[in-house]
């Protein structure tokens, strides 16, 4: 891993950032205006972005934010049915990272021209770079990254459990009421996310290399099997069906929780809201769910699409290349706490400031999954919700089989999800 170091790191990255953002003499016209669909952080790091790159680019474009909502299904409902429209003036798309299939199969957004896709790709943690692939092409940039970890209590547990039967086996041991282990375990996307986490942290997955169903027996049994101790637990959340990420931050503020899954919005939370109960704050990889195996997170974030309609797409391609700079990438993670993609950048003083375990976020990226990559994949992820919730319910054993036959029905769209 290369590391950034003083002076002449700032020269490479300031080189980068002027190349990335296309340069050259002002456009004879004025510059273009290419629209940047996202959804506005609340630090404002998006709207700087796009004020530093429109500057940096010498008059050739001026980038400006069009707003979507909050919630990652409400945007990607308006995109697609503008994009369905063949909308033109969509240039730039904020894309989560798992409508990469959905939106290149469909022709929505262009792949990234081969040598600027390379270029992009360099230094970019490997498993960061697979969430914006598909068929061998880049059809969306990286532009940030998101991984879960375990948040434990530091005066409740001693040392950090290594496998999920650890953590069940230390939490019911302590005292009622302060032991409970959150998760997402509602039925939505966050419920998908951790099954898929297990399962690829046992070996398996979902889909084979050619969008098959896969689900092998031993690992999905392995992967219910956790969900079912936990729900089962003495340690289970009496809310924990119902639980998304922010209801298991609050059981652990209020102090119900020894440990928690979660994502790093967390540790400021909770350094804001919880200042007596900060100093106990333990942080530590994921859960394993076979001891000699690393945990597989699966990864979120958000990449950059270039809208296959629009009317100024190498412009646009030039503008999304300097969104994703490192200097770019700094100012998403200190300003509104969204992981860098680049791996050098986990050694620079700001992120290591800003993520004081940023040792421990690159190990997870670099060891992470994807969830199924296919044009499908809504209606996989509705077939896991349904098949295996409530996780109380759960039947190791047979539900395997539901779960191959509804997945296999959403790849070949059989019926309603």
């Amino acid at each position: 891993m290369r590391t950034l170091r003083g002076v002449g790191a700032l020269v490479v990255i300031g080189g980068l950032l002027a190349a990335g953002c296309g340069g050259g003499a002002s456009a004879s016209n004025g510059p273009v205006e290419i629209n940047w669909y996202t959804a506005p952080q609340p630090g404002g790091s998006f709207a700087e972005a796009a004020k530093a790159c429109s500057a940096a680019s010498n008059g050739k474009y001026t980038i400006t934010v069009q707003p979507l909502p909050s919630d990652a299904t409400a945007q990607r409902e308006q995109l697609v049915r503008r994009l369905a429209a063949h909308d033109s003036t969509i240039d730039l798309i904020s894309m989560d990272v798992i409508w990469t299939a959905e939106f290149g199969e469909a022709g929505w957004v262009d792949p990234w021209p081969k040598s600027r896709a390379d270029q992009i790709g360099q230094g970019v943690i490997p498993a960061v770079l697979k969430t914006g692939q598909y068929k061998n092409r880049m059809y969306a940039a990286p532009l940030d990254t998101a991984s879960q970890l375990l948040w434990y209590r530091k005066d409740l547990v001693k040392t950090p459990p290594k496998t999920w039967a650890e953590m069940i086996q230390m939490a019911d041991q302590l005292p009622k009421n302060k032991n409970w282990i959150e998760v997402q375990a509602a039925r939505y996307e966050g419920y998908t996310v951790w099954f898929n986490t297990l399962l690829e942290s046992a070996g398996g997955s979902i889909l084979t290399k050619t969008g098959k169903v896969a689900l092998p027996t031993g690992p999905t049994e392995a992967a219910l099997k956790v969900i079912k101790d936990v729900a089962t637990s003495k340690a289970a959340d009496p809310s924990m069906s119902n639980n998304q990420e922010d209801q298991g931050r609050l059981a652990f503020e209020a102090g119900n929780a020894a440990f928690m899954v979660n994502y790093p919005y967390v540790y400021a939370s909770l350094k804001a809201d919880k200042p007596k109960l900060f100093p106990n704050l333990g942080i530590a990889l994921y859960p394993r769910v076979d001891a000699n195996k690393p945990a597989k997170v699966t990864l979120g974030g958000f990449n950059i699409g270039v809208g296959a309609y629009g009317k100024h797409k190498s412009v646009a391609f030039d503008a999304g290349t300097c969104l994703g700079q490192p200097e770019q990438q700094v100012l998403y993670a200190v300003k509104d706490g969204l992981p860098p993609v680049s791996q050098a950048l986990y050694k620079d003083p700001r992120i290591v400031k800003a993520y004081p375990y940023a040792d421990l976020l690159l190990q997870t990226f670099s060891d992470g999954s994807t969830r199924p990559v296919s044009p499908a994949y809504n209606d996989i992820s509705l077939a896991v919700q349904r098949t295996i919730h409530p996780p109380s319910s759960i039947n190791p054993t047979s539900d395997v089989g539901a779960l191959r036959s509804k997945v296999d029905d959403a790849i070949h769209s059989r019926g309603l999800l």
